[in-house]
């Protein structure tokens, strides 16, 4: 089908790439209301979308199309990071304390250790075993935001989870880190120094951080100028669009410094409510997009190839999760749903992940492809259970369609 399309748009190519946009569009939309009928989060719908009107089932969006969408990714994960990082409000961090902190590094680094065990006795191979586990440690936030804006959820545990995921990569970074120094130093690649290959995601991200507060600071002076919603939109799309762009050039995680952003924009503006409107109304059909193309490069025919190791990751992955972040609630005595279901809500792995998996296979050319190989099918898993097991640990935890108090937010 997507040869007759390209046909009879053949002339114009701007035309095609907005016929396609329309097409995804509607697509997500409709299997978005599919999923709603069977109880099913609107992002495992979006994600299968794409799975079945992608290049390697039905063809309807092809390869290139898929391929050349990726902007819209970074697009999506910007917003969802500026939004989450706008909750990291100071009367909230002040109430909340080191918890969710203490819980991600524990579900970080047990989530990297228990799959370096496992894929370890599996396959024998130290690398390979190394690079996978520091990549099961990042945990994806789009897929939880969007689950929890769609239900509604509001209390303890849906503000410890946005507080966890969003820790979450900062905690991937160091573990890719410290893996990747510990692999180059048993291959005996001299190519990078062990020392710089630790210390470079101290760089990433303190460098982020700051970049997203200076950010912060910039994007509060044109804001006392321009006071009408049409302006300020036109402002906080641009001065989104900025922060990752300037992350990308630095070398820094775009994730990251936007969400730094968020957190410095909410603690700075008392008509702060106003712009997170404004972000909200923007973002459904991107996250759309977003979620549709990401399904649609996902190639069910991966799974076959990934054998025991990769099965082996996708478990241990999830075992790690859960059991580091019950670990970490209790030694913090967090409330009982915190201990008991906070784990099931960590399982969305997808951007990050691809990401380091990328770096793997240049840096590590001997176990790249089937790094690569692995964690993509473990995306296809994750980012299609995700969604349900995020749905199913906030439904245990009574936050679902909830509405939230205003009298206790505008005490904050």
């Amino acid at each position: 089908m997507s040869e007759y399309i390209n046909n009879i748009l053949a002339d114009s190519q701007s035309a095609k790439l907005i016929f396609y946009v329309a097409l995804v569009l509607f697509i997500g939309l409709i299997f978005g209301r599919i999923a709603k009928l069977f109880k099913l989060p609107n992002v495992t719908g979006y994600t299968v979308a794409g799975l079945l009107f992608g290049p390697y089932i039905l063809n309807v969006i092809p390869s290139d199309i898929a391929s050349g969408f990726t902007v819209f990714a970074d697009i999506a994960l910007s917003f969802i990071a500026f939004i989450i990082g706008s909750s990291f409000k100071k009367s909230y961090l002040k109430r909340v304390g080191a918890t969710p902190i203490v819980i991600a590094i524990f579900e970080g680094v047990m989530a990297s250790l228990v799959t370096i065990a496992v894929v370890y006795l599996v396959s024998k191979n130290i690398i390979l075993a190394l690079l996978l586990g520091a990549i099961a440690s990042a945990t994806a936030p789009n897929a939880t935001m969007l689950v929890i804006k769609q239900y509604n959820a509001n209390g303890n545990f849906t503000d410890c989870l946005l507080s966890v995921v969003a820790i979450d990569d900062a905690i991937a970074l160091f573990c890719f880190g410290i893996s990747s120094a510990v692999a180059t130093s048993i291959t005996g690649s001299v190519e990078t120094s062990l020392w710089i290959t630790i210390l470079t995601p101290f760089y990433e991200i303190l460098g982020s951080l700051v970049l997203g507060f200076l950010i912060g600071l910039i994007f509060n002076i044109p804001l006392k100028f321009f006071k009408k919603k049409s302006n300020r939109t036109i402002l906080v799309v641009a001065f989104i669009f900025i922060c990752n762009s300037l992350a990308v050039i630095l070398d820094m995680s775009a994730l990251m410094a936007c969400m730094a952003f968020g957190a410095t924009f909410i603690n700075i503006r008392p008509d702060a409510k106003q712009i997170l409107d404004i972000v909200d109304n923007l973002t459904p059909p991107i996250n759309v997009l977003f979620f549709v193309i990401s399904g649609a490069q996902l190639d069910v025919k991966i799974l076959t190839v990934v054998g025991v190791v990769g099965i082996a990751y996708i478990f241990a992955r999830v075992a790690g999760k859960m059991l580091g972040s019950f670990a970490g609630a209790c030694i913090m005595k967090a409330e009982p749903s915190i201990k008991k279901y906070l784990g099931f809500a960590l399982v969305p792995q997808a951007g990050v992940a691809i990401g380091l998996s990328l770096i793997v296979a240049t840096d590590f050319p001997e176990v790249g492809a089937e790094v690569r190989a692995i964690v993509l099918a473990g995306t296809l898993i994750y980012e299609i259970f995700g969604p349900m097991l995020s749905k199913f640990a906030l439904s245990k935890a009574g936050d679902l369609n909830r509405q939230p108090n205003f009298e206790e937010i505008n005490k904050q």
